[in-house]
């Protein structure tokens, strides 16, 4: 489907406020994502046009520990008899949601259906949800026990200052962006600034990581409504479109990997949705990039095209990732700000490219936003998903 995209289109979408909901129960959450999506549906839609749905979630387990599939969605949205189907992809699995759902969308399976993206996570100690998640980790005996992802990704982001000479300063300042971004969206876990001399001061994690580095643990929940383009009208007279999808992976194993300065599965996915939307990098107006740390956001950027190899940093500093620059990077206040409920997040990035592409952001309203991309890294850069999406149906990328 080279240039062509999909014949996909969002005509609804919707989430809850990201944070610690300790009062809020998963099947609420699920709920209340739900009726945003219903109710952001421009000329209305009738819960019975729904003809299937995904559900995102990585951890449900640890919340229902004997309900892993589809009930998780099912039960509390009572969908029956109607097909839902749960996805697990590490930190893509929002995305890869809909990136399944648009599939059977486009193969005529469908034409209406539902993606929720749900993550309960703030109900156990922090530590507890640590050990619970990295039990889920494959375990050969060639892959080392022990490790955090603080510890890796401070790995990639030694290399990459021994490498190019970035300075610590440079992704620091990636987190002072993406809070004065996140301050302004209402579905925020963060809603305050941070200044680069906090971020340097925090508490380290793991060098030359700090605390105010990392994505916070997160509860959430997002929905989007897809349907065929070609009845998208029915509901919306300002619907997005998916313009081209990608998904790859890279080895888990550090001792396997070919390099500590790019993550190539992000390198792969982007080249597919590329390749299917018909465009190029520089096309792109903004992006909602997968920041679990600040060194991953400085690495994307290399790995999507932004700018050249080893001049991320030198690009953040002209403005490139800003509002009102090159790129518009994370509007949302990405994970650093908004926060990363991991099922939820993907599903999340499309919230903000709807509200984007329908001059609905407010004051993190990128101009004349016309072509958006959202990226999913999981595992240590081991499966990646790249999303673009048209404020117009299909068609060529500007020249």
């Amino acid at each position: 489907m080279t240039g062509q995209g999909l014949p996909v289109a969002v005509v609804g979408a919707g989430m809850i406020d990201f944070g610690e909901l300790f009062d809020v129960s998963y099947d609420e959450m699920v709920v209340g994502a739900y009726r945003r999506a219903l109710s952001s549906v421009d000329k209305g839609i009738d819960d019975s046009q729904l003809e299937a749905a995904w559900l995102g979630t990585c951890f449900g387990e640890f919340i229902r520990r004997n309900v892993t599939t589809g009930a998780l969605l099912a039960d509390p949205l009572r969908f029956f008899p109607r097909p839902v189907t749960r996805v697990e992809n590490a930190c893509c699995t929002g995305s890869d949601a809909i990136r399944n759902a648009a599939f059977a969308i486009a193969a005529g399976i469908y034409d209406v259906v539902l993606v929720v993206g749900a993550e309960k996570m703030r109900d156990i100690p922090s530590r507890q949800s640590l050990v619970s998640q990295t039990a889920t980790v494959f375990h050969e005996w060639s892959h080392p026990r022990g490790t955090t992802a603080p510890n890796r990704f401070g790995q990639f982001a030694t290399a990459h200052m021994e490498k190019y000479g970035t300075r610590r300063e440079d992704f620091a300042e990636i987190a002072v962006k993406n809070h004065a971004n996140g301050k302004h969206n209402p579905h925020s876990h963060f809603k305050f600034d941070v200044s680069l001399e906090q971020v340097l001061n925090s508490a380290p994690i793991s060098w030359p990581l700090t605390l105010l580095d990392a994505c916070p643990t997160t509860d959430g929940a997002a929905a989007v409504i897809l349907t065929h383009e070609r009845i998208a009208a029915s509901f919306t007279d300002r619907p997005i479109y998916l313009w081209g999808t990608g998904l790859a992976t890279d080895p888990m194993f550090s001792g396997w990997k070919s390099s500590y300065t790019e993550f190539p599965a992000t390198a792969s996915a982007a080249q597919q949705a590329y390749s299917m939307a018909g465009i190029k990098p520089q096309d792109i107006d903004f992006a909602e990039l997968h920041d679990c740390f600040t060194i991953t956001e400085l690495i994307t950027y290399e790995d999507l095209g932004f700018c050249e190899k080893g001049k991320a940093g030198a690009w953040r500093a002209s403005g490139g990732p800003y509002i009102g620059g090159q790129i518009a990077c994370n509007t949302s206040g990405g994970l650093k700000a908004k926060g990363h409920p991991v099922g939820a997040t993907g599903v999340a990035q499309v919230v903000e490219a709807w509200e984007q592409l329908r001059g609905e952001a407010g004051a993190r309203q990128v101009e004349n936003a016309d072509i958006g991309l959202t990226h999913n890294l999981g595992g240590i850069g081991t499966i990646v998903s790249v999303n673009i999406y048209g404020r117009e149906p299909r068609r060529q990328g500007r020249a």
